[in-house]
């Protein structure tokens, strides 16, 4: 079934309103493929990037469907359960669950690590339909016995490569186990490596697999540039780039949590307006620099890979990679930060002589050559199938057209699944 608007969907009226008030009018590839499915009942197996309105593609057909039944909630028993690997993803979810249900009798929480748990254990006796939870805080809820999963209709599983990256594979074993067989899943990756193909086939039951974009490719609205650069040469670099007023709200990344507190300190230093945020800050102290971010008041955000895919602020113009990822597909979730609903954006990333090997696996894994500014230390190395690398003297943001043609938790338990990443 191919639909070109929400409203040939079939969805409950007060969702139509949501979606009327925030002016969503046509589908994405991935809702438009995938709604029907799940409002047939079917399980589904998504390939999809973030950034791609899967979020409303899972969200929209559960709050329908919850509409729709006769089953009251009951303490400690949700109806539908999302699991998600990070906190800020886990809260973006349920702030995407609350906006479409507002007109709906429909209790959703939120519940992760790093914050105390009594807020969420009194929503949970109070009784819930859809819970939102990373891993770690749900385990020890069930623990506790606050939280029982015996009346689960609806199991989402999102971003389900980064939940194996982060060695959460055992615990979401653990979470399927006390569910129901008789239930409606969906499991959600923007990757579909072998350990994700193997966890899909414990988890779907008779499922339609929903792939809209090729695997971990980039957004083609991103210009992708790199600098080659000697590793102490990297903070001087970045003030100059940063010195350029076009750069107006700037994702950069690190490897590290200590490699992103010293670059936000040192721009703090320099005049810079900028936060970090990782796995071993609060969740207060988190929220504090997204909000910072995402109303202006901080201009750089400086993030380790565990933020990649838990941040969707709009207006990012440009993403820089003060150390690049050393798992390909780890650059894609950060270019895609940017470019983000139907604008352009620009991907700078600074690659010094210890990385040249992390960068030929993002290049082979994006299928063409990154755009150099300035000298070139490696052209005289062999090139990928003898496609010459391009060099660039044209000042990197005097042009935005896209090159290639690729498209593109919280508590100990949670720190403990997060430590792989360095986050």
């Amino acid at each position: 079934m191919t639909v070109s608007k929400f409203s040939e969907l079939g969805l409950a009226e007060p969702i139509q309103h949501a979606l009327n008030s925030r002016e969503h009018i046509n589908p994405t590839p991935i809702q438009a493929r995938a709604i029907p499915e799940l409002l047939s009942g079917r399980d589904v197996l998504g390939i999809a990037q973030t950034g791609t309105g899967k979020t409303a593609a899972f969200a929209l057909p559960i709050l329908h469907r919850l509409s729709k039944g006769k089953r009251l909630r009951g303490p400690r028993n949700p109806r539908a359960l999302i699991l998600a690997p990070t906190r800020e993803l886990a809260i973006q979810i349920g702030e995407e669950f609350r906006a479409y249900g507002k007109q709906l009798h429909v209790r959703h929480a939120v519940i992760f690590g790093g914050v105390n748990q009594r807020p969420q254990v009194r929503a949970l006796r109070q009784g819930i339909d859809v819970l939102v939870a990373t891993p770690g805080r749900l385990l020890d809820l069930m623990g506790q016995r606050e939280l029982k999963l015996s009346h689960v209709e609806f199991f989402v599983l999102d971003e389900a490569d980064r939940m194996l990256d982060m060695g959460f594979v055992r615990d979401v074993r653990k979470i399927v186990a006390t569910l129901p067989a008789q239930r409606q899943s969906l499991l959600f990756s923007a990757t579909m490596p072998n350990d994700v193909a193997k966890l899909a086939g414990e988890i779907l039951s008779d499922s339609v697999r929903v792939e809209v974009t090729p695997q971990a490719t980039p957004v083609e609205r991103v210009q992708q540039n790199v600098y080659h650069i000697a590793a102490a040469d990297k903070v001087s670099l970045l003030a100059k780039i940063l010195s350029d007023p076009a750069l107006s709200r700037v994702i950069v990344f690190a490897r590290t949590k200590h490699r992103a507190n010293r670059v936000a300190d040192k721009l703090s230093r320099s005049g810079v307006s900028a936060e970090a945020i990782h796995g071993n800050k609060s969740q207060g102290a988190r929220q504090r620099a997204l909000n910072r971010f995402r109303t202006g008041h901080a201009r750089v955000l400086v993030a380790t890979d565990i933020a990649a895919r838990g941040i969707d602020v709009s207006g990012v113009t440009h993403v820089i990679n003060y150390e690049l990822p050393n798992e390909p597909e780890s650059y894609v979730h950060r270019i895609g930060r940017t470019a983000r609903a139907g604008a352009e954006g620009v991907a700078l990333s600074f690659c010094d002589p210890g990385e040249r090997d992390y960068l030929r696996g993002i290049e082979r894994l994006i299928k063409h050559r990154l755009t150099v500014i300035g000298d070139d230390p490696s052209a005289d190395e062999p090139q990928h199938q003898n496609k010459p690398r391009k060099r660039s003297g044209r000042p990197w943001h005097k042009s935005r057209r896209p090159h290639g043609k690729g498209r593109s938790g919280g508590n100990s338990r949670d720190r403990q699944r997060q430590r792989p990443q360095a986050a």
